[in-house]
């Protein structure tokens, strides 16, 4: 009875999948967010390196992979995929049950799979400096991580609520040489702006968004780097999908569902995107994004041209949002806390290609407490989302006598998110359902998009 199924380093892709040029519609155009027209590769020049911008717009269906950068994913790549004997066992499922776990890279989760990409993009055209947000640390310590690999020096602007919930991950960042401000802060104007209007304010990623931009902007030597919903990020992830094909195929199964947690959409895009090229091509499998029902983007939220921060300094694209002024809960997912979903994800899931289902915490946080006690692997709160999915998955398909081949992403551990445990075990976490009246107001200040 095999439990893991590993890949040699050479097995490390060597090319990232651009799902761009496959998507059922042509894509929407990014717009500049001061004239809502569609922007020019010069318009994002001072936010991101020119290889990162071509990245953004290409259209090239394979991209190369830079040998510095497999040299930097074989610390942790590829990553195991698990078969989940005993999770199936207290399940009673006669499912199959996988998980790929992205947790064994330096800073327990996926997201230094782009880090170190973008890290290296901006090393090479001579940028000195990194300014980013971040929501539960997850992001800000993988990129602080991937500037001292390469010689950048690193900013963050790390969402309030978790800068007080989760010390250390900003202990993490700051041990790799970050600089972390709980965001927002006094160091931009766009911080103190919010400041003025809420002093108390919890903080938002779109909030922390138009301050790093804000920071890269006007800083000569320093550039912007995103954790998610981008088209690159989305693609830098796809190698999580492509090992885990192989691995399926080691295992002799092909999944009948997959599945991962989502909030801007890197992680589940990355496990995703490679099973959605072949479901374009006819194969049979469904594409499962779990959100919070606190954040129910993908859920509940329209399908429009918004902009990508508070603030409105980021360029407008078109995606599922809850509005660019969306103040989410301080629930423990902090990850999954943002108001827009990737444009590539919500074009999916617009097309049909992608289902989307929401949960509230407390359900998420159960299902993660069975999953650390029978795989032994404790879970972030937003890879929770995941499992419960998996979980309603496995129960529903014996409910119908079927056996399904299910495959999730474990898109992280969640050794910095004990005190979320804590609080759900003495009974103090509450569930949040986002009301539709917030919805509706923030839905009547989406820009006012007229394209020719």
């Amino acid at each position: 009875m095999t439990t893991k199924y590993l890949l040699p380093e050479d097995r490390i892709p060597r090319h990232w999948y651009n799902i761009l040029p496959d998507l059922p519609t042509p894509p929407s155009p990014v717009l500049h967010p001061g004239t809502l027209q569609p922007v020019k590769p010069e318009d994002l020049a001072p936010l991101f390196p020119s290889r990162i911008i071509e990245q953004e717009m290409g259209m090239e269906r394979e991209v190369a992979i830079p040998e510095e950068v497999r040299e930097a994913l074989a610390r942790w790549r590829p990553s195991p995929l698990f078969r989940a004997h005993a999770l199936e066992k207290a399940l009673g499922t006669r499912s199959h049950i996988y998980y790929k776990y992205e947790g064994v890279s330096p800073s327990g989760s996926h997201k230094p799979n782009s880090a170190v990409a973008q890290a290296f993009y901006n090393a090479k055209e001579g940028v000195k400096r990194l300014a980013t947000e971040t929501g539960a640390g997850q992001w800000g310590s993988s990129l602080a991580f991937a500037g001292q690999l390469f010689g950048l020096a690193v900013t963050v602007y790390m969402v309030k609520v978790s800068h007080e919930q989760k010390p250390y991950r900003r202990s993490m960042m700051r041990t790799w040489g970050a600089e972390v401000f709980a965001s927002p802060s006094s160091q931009t104007q766009a911080g103190r702006r919010i400041l003025e209007e809420d002093p108390k304010s919890n903080g938002s990623l779109g909030i922390a968004i138009s301050e790093a931009v804000e920071d890269a902007a006007t800083h000569e030597d320093t550039k912007y780097a995103l954790g998610s919903v981008l088209n690159h990020v989305c693609m830098h992830q796809t190698v999580i999908g492509q090992e885990a094909r192989e691995q399926m195929a080691l295992a002799g199964e092909y999944p009948d569902v997959v599945i991962g947690c989502h909030g801007g959409g890197s992680n589940f895009a990355g496990i995703a995107f490679p099973y959605a090229r072949d479901k374009m091509n006819g194969k049979q499998v469904r594409l499962v994004a779990a959100e919070p029902a606190s954040c129910p983007t993908l859920t509940r939220g329209t399908y429009a041209f918004d902009y990508g921060d508070t603030v409105k300094m980021t360029p407008v694209v078109k995606m599922h949002t809850l509005g660019h002024d969306f103040m989410p809960p301080g629930i423990h997912a902090g990850g999954l806390r943002y108001h827009g979903a990737s444009p590539l994800v919500s074009s999916l899931v617009h097309a049909g290609v992608v289902e989307a289902v929401a949960y509230t915490q407390k359900g998420c946080f159960e299902a993660a407490l069975l999953f650390a006690k029978t795989e032994g692997i404790i879970p972030a709160p937003e890879s929770s989302h995941a499992i419960k999915a998996v979980v309603e998955e496995a129960r529903k398909a014996d409910e119908e006598g079927r056996e399904r081949v299910i495959l999730f992403n474990l898109s992280g551990h969640g050794h910095f998110d004990l005190a979320a445990y804590d609080q759900y075990l003495a009974g103090g976490l509450e569930d949040h359902e986002y009301p539709r009246e917030a919805i509706e107001r923030s839905m009547g200040n989406l820009p006012k998009v007229e394209l020719g």
